[in-house]
């Protein structure tokens, strides 16, 4: 086995852009019953970015427990790692990123903040995960393309949009048909949106390929 660490990812950053950080094992996003296998096959750190969400294939949390009692180091961030290990930290996985942060100190808590709907093939992305939109929408207020009271509005509106139904596009203009926006201010925040979007998600994944790598150059000193 010449890789020393799992990645479970996919959504949040692809295999490919992942390679160019760090060399791994890399996994579609995770699934129940998955992870005993790495296990027993000797891999000493699992990376949890992405997995299935809302349902029984969810990756579970007593057999994250159970490859951590194994001695295993479990980091996770971005996706349903963040939402796992800030629910495992105190049983020893690692969290890391901003997400992470969130739903450890409760400023989110639905599982449906980093759910995205995505290609089945590729699994890449093809909506819009709420965290994103979050931090994008602080940083068209910031930029003052938008105010407090439009920002208020257009989250709102995020929130009570299906996940799967996420986007930009959909975002700007049903927030100029509902009076959120000016229509006018429609079409700028749209292309802020798109060109100077933050990706929190993807963010959060370096961070935890970055903290993995470190640990793999521990395990080899």
């Amino acid at each position: 086995m010449k890789e020393k660490a799992v990645i479970f990812t996919g959504n949040s950053i692809s295999h490919e852009d992942a390679k160019k950080i760090l060399t791994a094992n890399y996994q579609p996003p995770v699934r129940r019953f998955q992870l005993e296998k790495f296990v027993q096959q000797g891999y000493k750190v699992i990376g949890i970015i992405d997995g299935i969400f809302f349902d029984r294939a969810a990756v579970g949390h007593r057999e994250i427990i159970s490859a951590l009692n194994t001695g295993v180091k479990v980091v996770g961030g971005a996706s349903m790692g963040a939402l796992r290990a800030s629910e495992l930290d105190i049983h020893g996985m690692t969290g890391i990123g901003k997400v992470y942060e969130w739903y450890r100190d409760g400023v989110i808590e639905s599982d449906d903040e980093v759910a995205v709907s995505t290609n089945p093939d590729t699994f890449e992305p093809i909506s819009v995960p709420l965290v994103n939109i979050r931090e994008t929408l602080k940083a068209a207020m910031a930029a003052g393309i938008i105010n407090g009271r439009e920002h208020e509005g257009l989250l709102e509106l995020a929130i009570n949009t299906y996940y799967p139904d996420r986007s930009y596009l959909g975002l700007t203009k049903e927030g100029a048909k509902k009076g959120l926006i000016p229509e006018e201010k429609r079409k700028k925040l749209l292309d802020f949106c798109i060109n100077s979007g933050i990706d929190v998600k993807r963010q959060d994944a370096v961070l935890v390929l970055e903290t993995v790598k470190k640990l793999v150059q521990k395990t080899e000193v």
